[in-house]
């Protein structure tokens, strides 16, 4: 019985080309970091989180980006959006609003998707 999500993985030819963008311009903390692995976004090894690391089969930037997406949870949106874009962050997708919740879609340096989202509940406070 599959009993709840573990994590996602982001795989590279070389985790140096991810690890500092996940880490030090998004700002995911390090749970794990280990050789060509590590582990980032949870309090915890028991929780689920992301995982990157370095594989033999893995080439280059992402060929088709849209296939799969990582998404965090942001309580500002419009503020994470302007310190990242200061830094130099690709946006793909400005903050758009729906009945539930805003959206903006970035790419990391290898050209994978992220989503930023901030639930609506947390656009009003």
């Amino acid at each position: 019985m599959i009993t709840r999500f573990g994590g996602a993985s982001i795989w590279s030819s070389d985790i140096k080309n991810l690890l500092p963008f996940y880490r030090d311009v998004l700002g995911l903390k390090v749970m794990m970091e280990q050789g060509p692995y590590a582990m980032l976004g949870a309090d915890s090894m028991e929780q689920p989180g992301l995982f990157l690391g370095t594989h033999s089969e893995v080439r280059g930037r992402n060929t088709d980006p849209s296939r799969h997406m990582i998404a965090l949870d942001s309580n500002d949106i419009h503020a994470d959006v302007k310190r990242l874009k200061a830094a130099g962050v690709e946006f793909i997708q400005e903050p758009s609003a729906n009945d539930e919740m805003l959206l903006a879609t970035l790419k990391d340096p290898e050209g994978n998707l992220v989503q930023l989202v901030q639930m609506a509940s947390d656009a009003a406070n």
